[in-house]
């Protein structure tokens, strides 16, 4: 039998919004606002976080605590999984913490996905002015395989969303994978299966919430509720 469990990564430091895990969404930290969108699918939920502040708002959750200076997200969740109480599962879904309006639904069709592929994640519609913002992620695709993400591209491409499905042994070899330039350039933690010969499925979903990146995304998702 299969068992799934749910890691969402969060690092203190981002460079364009220092703290943001603990963002003030609404009177709750957007960590927690995750944090609870994600238990709410009956799925173990783990946060993985480089901060004691970080780990300090939950008091009965699952909470991993690492120091150390990962690339991304991925390469924590990668790190993650090889403790021992973590061989128990077989599968996971990497939620990115910026994620405040996650939903069960996304989680639930990612987990369904894995069936078909050994790494998947989701998009949605995007608007035009996000699709001509040169920071927001743009994934192009064939039918439901990713073919690429990026950055600087405008005009065209998905909306890509920081939900992501691995079985057990590719999160295992992902920090053995080679880093490449466009990873680099793009600062996208996806092109890495991309870039190693990996096929990463990919699957439409409803979205009418907010990923926070930065201080003007936070006030957005405030001015959304209003």
């Amino acid at each position: 039998m299969t068992s799934s469990a749910i890691l969402i990564p969060a690092r203190y430091g981002s460079t364009r919004f220092p703290g943001k895990p603990l963002c003030d969404l609404d009177g709750v930290p957007m960590i927690k606002r995750v944090y609870r969108a994600c238990a709410a699918s009956g799925i173990p939920t783990y946060i993985l976080t480089d901060d004691i502040r970080i780990a300090s708002v939950f008091k009965n959750a699952s909470v991993i605590i690492d120091y150390k200076d990962y690339a991304n997200g991925t390469e924590r969740c990668a790190a993650a999984i090889g403790l021992d109480y973590m061989q128990k599962y077989d599968q996971f879904i990497n939620v990115q913490g910026d994620m405040p309006d996650i939903t069960v639904e996304m989680i639930e069709q990612v987990l369904w996905h894995l069936k078909n592929y050994s790494v998947t994640t989701i998009f949605t519609n995007m608007p035009e002015d996000k699709q001509n913002d040169p920071n927001s992620v743009k994934m192009v695709r064939g039918a439901d395989q990713a073919l690429w993400f990026g950055r600087g591209m405008t005009g065209y491409g998905d909306w890509h969303l920081g939900v992501y499905g691995y079985k057990r042994n590719p999160l295992e070899m992902y920090s053995r994978l080679e880093v490449t330039q466009e990873e680099q350039v793009e600062k996208l933690e996806q092109l890495r299966w991309l870039k190693n010969g990996w096929t990463i499925g990919c699957l439409s979903v409803q979205f009418n919430g907010v990923e926070i990146n930065t201080p003007e995304d936070a006030r957005r998702w405030h001015d959304n509720r209003r």
